[in-house]
């Protein structure tokens, strides 16, 4: 993740940013942000591909440790009760042995109760001599090297480029809340105030309109008496049925609208 790269002639020119692939890429970068970083601090030589090999043995873990305790106190911070002194370590151990992993158990120790690093971004002591989860390493030494930011410590350039975001983000914010507690101008107070004026002069102008009586509902005009087509249906189906019965004559019109009776 470092922006910068060594050239032949022993000098530092800009690495271009690229764009990554797949976790383990991404997992590769931070690697080399963290193996630059270390590089400066301790004049070690260490790669992204032997990172976990020279951190193993928690030698460099727990100079790392010591080194925030004394900035620490420099700058009259204090850690937890736990890491008032020194972390305890083996200098001169060899790899997998049970002094490098109780090196690197120390060190988890000065993690959680010393800078009180959450569970999440801690890791296992098998995490890093047996390489079960080498995601947890880094994360834990990131979490590291923020927290030593705030004694003085140098940091990797991937906690510097948090930084900057992070204070370009609360800069944004700030500028925002000054905006709304911006008040208006005494000019829109001035033209808002005349403006109410002018409606309260508008709303005196005018009469004030009488309420309207409510009004008695009209009856309903029959405009005529026809009965409903089923009465009329039944009524012509019994006129037809007495004439059958009874053989009656029913009246019936003419062309000339007279009247005639005929037989059925």
């Amino acid at each position: 993740m470092a922006v910068f790269e060594e050239e032949d002639n022993g000098g530092r020119r800009p690495r271009p940013f690229r764009p990554f692939r797949s976790h383990e890429e991404y997992l590769y970068a931070m690697k080399e942000d963290l193996a630059e970083w270390l590089q400066n601090l301790y004049d070690l030589s260490v790669t992204a591909d032997d990172f976990m090999d020279k951190l193993e043995t928690g030698v460099v873990l727990c100079r790392h440790a010591n080194r925030v305790i004394a900035s620490a106190k420099r700058r009259g911070r204090t850690l937890g009760d736990e890491c008032r002194s020194e972390v305890v370590f083996r200098p001169e151990v060899q790899p997998g042995t049970f002094h490098a992993r109780d090196n690197v158990h120390n060190f988890i120790a000065f993690c959680r109760k010393g800078l009180r690093i959450k569970e999440c971004l801690l890791f296992e002591t098998d995490d890093l001599v047996m390489r079960k989860n080498e995601k947890n390493v880094v994360l834990c030494l990131l979490e590291v090297a923020r927290r030593g930011t705030k004694f003085g410590m140098p940091a990797p350039l991937l906690v510097q480029m948090e930084r900057e975001i992070d204070a370009e983000i609360a800069a944004h914010r700030d500028d925002s809340i000054e905006e709304n507690r911006t008040p208006p101008s005494s000019l829109s107070l001035r033209g808002d105030s005349d403006e109410g004026h002018e409606a309260d002069d508008d709303s005196e102008s005018e009469p004030l309109a009488t309420p309207r009586q409510p009004q008695a509902p009209q009856q309903q005009i029959v405009t005529n008496d026809l009965r409903s087509l089923h009465e009329r249906v039944s009524r012509l189906f019994f006129l037809l049925s007495l004439a059958l019965t009874s053989h009656v004559f029913l009246p019936q019109r003419s062309p000339d609208n007279s009247t005639l009776s005929k037989p059925l």
